[in-house]
């Protein structure tokens, strides 16, 4: 019994294999590459024109830093502001921040700090 078999060819992009059709991996150390499901070999040529490059931004060290003068408290939060009363000083306002300490079918942990004394306090919520 003879087998026949048909070959299928792809047309595709540069970076995918013209055999099967998959994606190829990134060039070899001897400037090869190898198609990860058919095995077929390729040189850089698979990637026809195509080009990489990469920019890195960096921020300056004040990105973050507050441009105006902290005149008052509510400047020198440690995060939003709510109207909440502060158990130690009686002041009407605490920034808050969360974090999600506990597993994850329970609620986060709220973290209060007293803008004018800085009284901390956390709440589960």
């Amino acid at each position: 019994m003879e087998h026949k078999y048909n070959t299928i060819s792809f047309i595709s992009t540069p970076g995918f294999c013209s055999d099967c059709g998959s994606i190829l991996p990134l060039l070899g150390d001897k400037g090869d590459v190898k198609c990860y499901a058919c095995k077929r070999s390729w040189g850089p040529e698979a990637f026809g024109d195509m080009a990489m490059s990469y920019t890195i931004q960096f921020n300056t060290r004040n990105v973050y830093g507050s441009s105006k003068q902290k005149d008052d408290e509510e400047d020198d939060a440690e995060g939003p502001i709510v109207e909440r009363k502060c158990p130690q000083c009686q002041n009407d306002k605490m920034s808050y921040a969360t974090l999600q300490l506990r597993s994850a079918d329970e609620g986060q942990t709220v973290f209060y700090t007293c803008t004018k004394c800085k009284f901390k306090e956390t709440e589960n919520s």
